[in-house]
């Protein structure tokens, strides 16, 4: 005997609600471990005026932060589709680049603009988790909604 399992279908809704799930769990779970890794420190630059330098910066976390995860959830977000979906290459190969770069143009752009704009300005551990978090959840929550929304067939 065998059981029909009708494919589930993705409305736009649906999809709306598993990203925002999504940038939530990972605006905890990345700020978590941005309070491991900025322990210690009393505050932090959000940036500083010059391209290259010594000292650690919030936007400076941000953006090897906002490309990895990009580029980890975009395959993750298609690994774990259940419903019928397009080849992984080449197309989402190609989605998963352009994740990873779009998240790079948006961080340095945003950085660069704050710095002109604000200058050099430093904030608590905690103000930087919260920033670092949210950027995470953010960027988490939009690719995964970019990613189901391109992959799915419909």
């Amino acid at each position: 005997m065998t059981q029909f399992h009708p494919t589930p279908i993705l409305t736009t809704e649906k999809i709306l609600q598993g990203a925002i799930l999504t940038g939530v769990i990972n605006a905890v779970i990345n700020g978590a471990i941005q309070i491991y890794f900025l322990w210690g420190n009393t505050t932090i630059p959000l940036s500083v005026d010059g391209i290259t330098n010594d000292s650690h910066t919030v936007f400076g976390s941000a953006v090897p932060l906002a490309v990895s995860l990009a580029m980890i959830l975009t395959v993750v977000a298609y690994m774990t589709m259940k419903v019928p979906k397009q080849p992984f290459f080449p197309s989402v190969l190609w989605l998963t680049f352009k994740h990873g770069m779009f998240a790079l143009g948006l961080c340095v752009t945003g950085a660069v603009i704050w710095q002109r704009a604000m200058g050099t300005m430093t904030v608590s551990l905690p103000a930087a988790v919260i920033v670092l978090g949210v950027l995470a959840g953010l960027v988490a929550g939009i690719v995964n909604y970019m990613t189901i929304r391109a992959s799915r067939l419909t």
